[in-house]
């Protein structure tokens, strides 16, 4: 009998990780993103989650047992806030790609409800920081096929450090959508990534 195929790295790399959950995971998830954009994370709980998914409240906390880690799961598996990770053919073209879906995440409801919603409770809420960094540790690890593409086309060197690559991007845009509540322009995207790629100094400067 031939062997099982194993699918390729980057394709397990860009899908979320599976994760044991009920049958109505779904139903679960999508009553805790509503609720949270109605009510905020304070007016969140376990028990409003249940009653609008139509799951039983101790069966939720048999999976998670708190509304942090409902939320966090929520977060990673949810349908708003769902990553496609680009395979444009250049770096330049995928992180465009992918500034403009995180741009996109913070301007266009209902996922820039939520997630103006997570971030801004994270900052009082221990618990809730932890899932939140959990969450963006996922949509790290899914973006990886992107730089590792880029390694193998020559586009960046071995010592590269994707992290902070896309900190860099996601910085400029937070600043700008969030803190400034400045006006995107036209050139946003693809100045910011050039310049993260390509530094800010005149051609030839030391």
């Amino acid at each position: 009998m031939a062997p099982e195929k194993t699918p390729p790295t980057s394709d397990l790399s860009a899908a979320p990780r599976r994760i044991a959950a009920p049958r109505k995971s779904r139903e679960i998830f999508d009553a805790t993103l509503s609720l949270l954009q109605e009510k905020g994370y304070e007016g969140l709980t376990v028990e409003g989650v249940a009653e609008r998914s139509g799951v039983n409240k101790t069966t939720l906390y048999r999976w998670w047992p708190s509304k942090g880690a409902l939320l966090g799961a929520a977060l990673v598996h949810g349908a708003p806030l769902t990553l496609t990770v680009p395979d444009t053919g250049t770096l330049q073209g995928d992180l465009e790609a992918l500034l403009g879906s995180l741009i996109t995440m913070l301007t266009t409801p209902p996922a820039a409800t939520i997630a103006l919603a997570v971030f801004g409770a994270a900052t009082h809420s221990p618990e809730l920081a932890l899932h939140a960094r959990e969450f963006f540790a996922d949509r790290l690890r899914r973006e990886q096929p992107v730089f590792t593409r880029a390694l193998s086309r020559g586009e960046l060197p071995p010592d590269a450090d994707p992290t902070l690559l896309m900190d860099l991007l996601a910085g400029a845009a937070w600043l700008r959508i969030v803190l400034r509540q400045s006006p995107v322009e036209d050139d946003f995207i693809a100045r910011t990534v050039r310049t993260v790629i390509q530094g800010a100094g005149a051609p030839g400067a030391a």
